[in-house]
This record gives structure tokens, sequence and C-alpha cells, in this order.
């Protein structure tokens, strides 16, 4: 008579039946599961022996139960996520969760080459010049409001053109009768120095430096025959055909300032109504 074979649990003879060995000790297959095998994190049954099971952070799930919580796709071979207490595959996760482009509409992958800006995403290939129409990609570029421009479009559609020259005003320049100038274009009519930064006046619409401006169009001082301009010592006084700079403006013999004072006129000289008029009376 052989000798008892059973199961350790059980009991119940394992001859003719199929058996698992823990440790030099046999259990049944029923025993087994019951003792060793895992709870499927998703449906809660038993993953028996027979069964392939995966794992991810101490959850056991059956083969067929490690699937996508969105779109029910095996994860067994494929990249996933686990959001929220639940199992993601990768597309969902981006579709749900990563930016998308705000040209095409479309999801930014992950590790795909992209563009930032003002708080938008876009592909690189999606971010256009409004212009030309070409990918910016790291070239330089010019917001308008909600249209990007690369720089050679945005300075061909809306930089300032110089009045003189026509050519685009990069940076800087000056402004003359409303119109854009380069500095190196705004010059005297006359002696053709620059005139940015510095006092200049104009006759008629063209521009004149102080030098140039007294010497071919300013009235002359009857006192000291330089030009009166206005600038410095603008102020002046006119008599007749006569101008005098405020500070010329003196009695001819004893050189008392006339501003504001009564004078007498004689031929070419004035006189302070004093002794002096008197003395050529």
């Amino acid at each position: 008579m052989s000798e008892p074979f059973n199961c350790d649990s059980c009991k119940e003879s394992l001859y003719g039946r199929k058996y698992i060995q823990v440790d030099d000790v046999p259990r049944c297959v029923p025993c087994y599961d019951r003792l060793y095998a895992n709870t499927c994190q998703e449906c809660k049954e038993l993953i028996e022996h027979n069964s392939r099971e995966l794992y991810y952070e101490d959850r056991h799930y059956h083969e067929h139960c490690f699937r996508c919580s969105r779109c029910s796709c095996s994860l067994a071979d494929e990249p996933f996520t686990y959001q929220e207490d639940a199992l993601v595959c990768n597309n969902c996760y981006c579709n749900e969760f990563s930016s998308k482009c705000v040209a095409c509409g479309k999801t930014v992958m992950p590790g795909s080459k992209q563009l930032e800006y003002g708080g938008c995403v876009w592909h690189e290939e999606c971010f256009v010049c409004c212009g030309c129409e070409q990918p910016i990609g790291a070239q330089s570029f010019i917001p308008d409001k909600s249209k990007y421009y690369c720089v050679p479009c945005y300075e061909g559609r809306f930089s300032p053109r110089c009045a003189h020259c026509k050519q685009i005003l990069v940076q800087g320049g000056v402004t003359y009768r409303d119109e854009p100038w380069h500095k190196e274009c705004f010059l005297c009519t006359g002696c053709k120095v620059q005139l940015a930064g510095q006092p200049f006046t104009t006759q008629g619409e063209d521009p004149y430096c102080v030098k140039c401006f007294s010497n071919l169009y300013a009235q002359k001082c009857s006192a000291c025959d330089k030009p009166i301009t206005g600038f410095g010592e603008g102020k002046y006084i006119s008599f007749e055909e006569r101008q005098w700079h405020q500070p010329c403006f003196k009695c001819s013999e004893c050189s008392v300032s006339l501003v504001g004072a009564g004078f007498f006129p004689d031929g070419t000289k004035i006189l302070c109504k004093t002794d002096c008029e008197q003395t050529f009376v």
C-alpha cells in the first residue's frame, strides 16, 4: 500500500492531480491560489497561478485588467502613468493633461519640439510668421496683438520710414514736422551738419542750424551788428525798421538801458530822455 500524498492544507489526495510545491510542501491548486495568489486591483478577484500577473507600485492586475481607464486599451506593453488613482495610457494622458498647440489645436506631445510665449504653446512647425508664413523657429520675432512676425516682415510692414531717404528706421531717429528722420539724414540745409540734439530753426520747410540761419536770414542788431535770433539772448527791441538785442538797447551817449524807458531817436542814435536828450536839443 502506497504512502499518502495529500495537500498540506485541505489534506485531500494529490494522486492524479496538479499540485504546486512551496518550500517542499505540496498544495493543491485551489489551496495554493487561496493562500498565495494576489487580488487584482481592478476586478478584485484572485489572480490564479496560471494567469499572467502584472503589477505596479504594489498593485497587482490580471493582464486583461491592466488597461487604460480612459480608452480601455491594454497597457501590458505600452507606456502609461498613474493619474488620480487610475491607469492612463500615454496618448490619453497627453490629450487630457498636456498643452494644446494654439495654431492647430492638437496636443503638444512631451519631448517634442515646441515654442512657448505669453502662456501659449505651439508645435515648432506651427509657429509661423503671419507675413511670409515661414516657420520662425529660434529666430527673433515681434508680436503685434495676436499675430507674430519675423523681423524682416514686421519692419517691411510697420516700421516708419525716413522722410528723407525712405529707408526703415530700426531704432532712434528724430521727428520733424510729424515725420520720422534718421539722425544722419536730418541735416542743416546750409552747412549739412547733423541737427539731432542741437538747437535749430526753420525757414519755410527747411531746417537750419543757428549759425546758418543767422547768417542767411536773421536781422542784424543796430548796435552790435550781430544777428538777432530766437536763441540765447532772444528778446529784442524793434523800432521803425531797426532792431536791437535787448541788452544792446542803450542810450548812445551814457549807455543806460532804455528797455522799458522813454527814449529819443536822433538819426542813427537813440538817447535817454534825461541830460543826453537835452544836450542834443
